[in-house]
């Protein structure tokens, strides 16, 4: 009876997950069908609107659903988690410690720019989906032609708006407004699938084969277009963490992909017997009455699927600051009961006015889907290359297996991604440009901190030096602990050596304390300090986090003072060392380089705030140093 009691908590558990990620794993994908279709068809690269091409481009819809989305992701990629935690700094971090050191650094530059992608798809995703949502208004009646760009920023400003209150109460409701948009995208393609039937016929491979033999390059160019069907794939991977495999893939198969497939042959059908709706048939799958209730949906759904990217961004944005790739930011945890639930803001300044940029840039939903699929179809090329690693040495698989079947689905990726590439001069150059950036900004601070650290450790000495100096130096000690933060396990932290060389002062009890992460997404906190005493009143400890974790002073002490290490915060100084860097550089772009490097450290977070410090316990001592 117990064991039948706990196997129906456990089924509910997966229900609530698998109605949960439908929310916020598939929002993204889940509204490419207001636009995706139609840019096959309508716009300055349309296809004319001939039943063959209409079964072709359903064809290729059809089997890029199956190939990318149920094959690649759902089936292989899933495989590839780091304890349980997917996206593709979690899938560079598996793999990276498997390979040769010429390997690493390939991976490590393709993992950095994958991520700097994703950020470009977290401006571009609100921007397309909303607009593309108002426009509806515009099928209803002229009158709202005017307003869908106001419209459409009021809703982004708000989106952007209430992230600082985060996600827990909201994502409540994000699994059954998603599920209510996919019952009606699968009830209005039904109820035009029923008309023209004959359209199930798409189905077969042989449509797509034909469509590329009669049509040729332009073919190869509405793969471009095609391609906006999967461009929330990789949301599949990078929320693994949140809600499990099973969940992720259950309602892919279950839910999903039936309301996708069944909407855009609807949407065929429906262009099968009045081509002229071609402008958007998404909204004229509906019936009159009920326009404005889609409009009203689709919107709702939009903001969902923003809102899942915009989270998204945040995440990632941890798990770089954690890995070294990013300075320290302020970061508000929004939720007690789920760690994953964060708010950076200016995480949330810079996309907010990235993605207004973008509306008033590009003004409608066509003019960005020229600039949507770069960005995601260059993250899958990634995704791919990193798989084969985790393929031959994670899983120990044939070489020859790993081989075809990475070539297949590099072939399937390198076709999309080259449709895309022809989308460059119309405003595919944008995610291209924005990921750049974010890629300079990365690879800049993180050759920048360890230049850094080798400087500060050339200049300073080996712990066990200092040992000799606590025994042989005559100095005061006064009560207390001071503990002094050290970004290098093995050097002895500027301030102390001042306060050894030149105050001939000390703390009763030295603490020095080395924090860093992990290439795992968590680790068991009290398994992972490690506590050395060599002298009586001198530790040196190090704590190991893993790259998902949130790091807390206050457990620290509370783990140290169980493991006989008491500290008393009322009587304990922490002390901080603080650079002051100075550029000297000659070469000019390593000049340009040092001075964003000293702009970024000089915008990063405090120490002490980062690491929840109290102000009135920290101690800061300066230090110059020549960049």
């Amino acid at each position: 009876m117990d064991s039948s009691l706990g196997q129906n908590k456990s089924r509910k558990y997966v229900a609530l997950l698998t109605i949960t990620a439908i929310g916020v794993v598939y929002g993204d994908i889940g509204t490419s069908p207001l636009y995706a279709l139609k840019e096959c068809f309508h716009g300055p690269h349309a296809l004319p609107l001939t039943p063959e091409n209409i079964f072709g481009v359903l064809s290729c819809i059809f089997w890029a659903l199956i190939l990318i989305i149920s094959v690649k992701y759902s089936i292989i990629v899933l495989r590839a988690d780091n304890e349980g935690e997917g996206g593709i700094l979690a899938l560079m971090a598996l793999v990276v410690n498997k390979i040769s050191p010429r390997a690493k650094v390939v991976v490590v530059a393709l993992g950095i720019f994958g991520a700097a992608l994703l950020y470009g798809d977290g401006i571009i995703t609100p921007a397309i989906s909303v607009l593309s949502a108002v426009e509806g208004l515009s099928i209803a009646t002229p009158f709202f032609e005017p307003f869908i760009i106001p419209i459409t920023l009021i809703i982004i400003i708000m989106l952007f708006a209430v992230q600082k209150k985060g996600t827990a109460g909201v994502g409540k409701i994000f699994g059954p407004i998603t599920i209510m948009w996919f019952l009606a995208l699968a009830v209005l393609g039904f109820s035009w699938i029923v008309k023209n039937p004959e359209v199930i016929r798409a189905i077969n491979p042989f449509y797509a084969v034909d469509f590329f033999i009669n049509n040729g390059f332009m073919a190869f160019v509405i793969l471009g277009s095609v391609f906006l069907v999967v461009t929330g794939g990789e949301a599949l991977y990078a929320d693994m963490g949140h809600f499990g495999r099973f969940p992720i893939r259950f309602a892919w198969f279950a839910v999903v992909l039936p309301a996708l497939t069944i909407n855009y042959f609807g949407q065929g059908a429906l262009l099968l017997s009045e081509p002229d709706k071609v402008y958007n048939p998404f909204y004229n799958l509906a019936p009159e009455w009920a326009l404005y209730p889609m409009i009203i949906l689709a919107t709702m759904a939009a903001c969902i699927a923003s809102q899942a990217v915009i989270s998204g961004a945040f995440s990632l944005t941890f798990q770089a600051l954690q890995l070294g790739f990013l300075p320290r930011l302020k970061i508000e945890h929004t939720s007690e009961k789920e760690r994953g639930q964060i708010y950076i803001p200016r995480v949330n300044y810079l996309m907010c006015f990235a993605t207004i940029l973008l509306v008033i840039s590009f003004k409608s939903s066509s003019n960005l889907a020229a600039a949507y699929g770069i960005a995601v179809s260059t993250a899958m090329i990634i995704t791919t290359v990193l798989l084969y690693y985790a393929m031959r040495k994670l899983w120990k698989w044939n070489l020859g297996v790993s081989i075809l079947i990475i070539s297949i689905l590099f072939a399937i990726d390198l076709a999309f991604w080259s449709a895309n590439l022809l989308k460059l001069p119309q405003g595919g150059w944008f995610p291209l440009a924005f990921a750049g950036l974010i890629y300079f900004t990365m690879t800049t601070w993180k050759s920048g901190r360890k230049f850094l650290m080798e400087k500060i450790q050339n200049d300073t000495q080996p712990i066990e030096s200092i040992i000799e100096d606590l025994v042989s130096i005559r100095m005061f000690t006064i009560p207390g602990t001071a503990i002094y933060m050290s970004s290098n396990r093995n050097s002895v932290p500027p301030p102390l050596i001042q306060n050894i060389r030149h105050h001939k002062l000390l703390h009763k009890q030295i603490v020095i304390l080395n924090i860093s992460f992990l290439k795992v997404p968590h680790s068991n906190l009290e398994d992972n300090i490690t506590i050395e005493n060599p002298i009586e009143g001198f530790y040196k400890v190090i704590v190991n986090y893993g790259f998902m974790d949130m790091t807390s002073i206050v457990n620290v002490i509370k783990i140290l003072n169980e493991k006989g290490i008491n500290i008393n915060m009322d009587k304990t100084t922490f002390f901080l060392g603080r650079e002051s860097l100075v550029v000297t550089e000659k070469n000019p772009i390593k000049r340009l380089r040092n001075k964003i490097f000293v702009l970024l450290s000089n915008n990063a977070q405090r120490a002490n705030e980062f690491f929840n410090i109290p102000n009135t316990r920290v101690f800061e001592v300066g230090t110059q140093v020549e960049l």
